[in-house]
């Protein structure tokens, strides 16, 4: 089977503009990161997907999106919070661009299910990754598990959409989130 897991996602070199107000973000900010988050996307699964449709062996593309991709963000854990020692937010430019890879997801399983390329999203929720603890504490109250993620904690959802367990299931999102979606 061919397997593609097609995961981008970028802040910026320049962390003022990317963690900048929403009424003062800068297009070229804005259009750097859908390019990384999105765009990226679109390119790799067109390309994969064309080899895929040649070869005749169906496949798996599993895309990467963000519980802020169908959830907002809940602006009150940003309180307090930083990133690698910086005050943080989510900027709509990345939720915009995670549900961007989310309509993608289901345009392409749509467009391809003749040929047996099944197309999937996972959505992660909160992962740690250098989150101060106020950050880790205001998320994890939002969380019924009580806390965030690990990276490692994705790899199950990804095994599954990549093997034939998951050959009857095209265009889903499965959500890994701790539970935070159920509230």
């Amino acid at each position: 089977m061919n397997i593609l897991h097609n995961n981008a996602a970028g802040k910026s070199n320049n962390l003022d503009a990317f963690f900048a107000d929403f009424e003062d973000y800068d297009l070229n900010q804005w259009k750097e990161i859908m390019d990384t988050n999105l765009t990226s996307m679109f390119l790799v699964a067109k390309e994969v997907g064309k080899v895929m449709k040649k070869q005749r062996k169906g496949g798996s593309i599993i895309q990467t999106s963000s519980i802020y991709g169908i959830l907002a963000p809940d602006q009150r854990i940003y309180e307090g919070s930083f990133y690698l020692g910086r005050k943080i937010n989510t900027p709509a430019i990345y939720s915009a661009s995670k549900a961007g890879v989310i309509g993608l997801t289901k345009y392409l399983a749509t467009y391809w299910a003749k040929d047996g390329i099944r197309v999937n999203a996972i959505t992660p929720g909160g992962v740690e990754s250098g989150q101060n603890d106020t950050f880790k504490q205001n998320y994890s109250n939002r969380v019924p598990l009580g806390r965030m993620a690990q990276p490692e904690e994705m790899v199950g959802a990804l095994i599954y959409l990549a093997s034939d367990a998951s050959s009857y299931v095209t265009g889903q999102n499965i959500v890994v989130d701790g539970g935070l979606s159920a509230w």
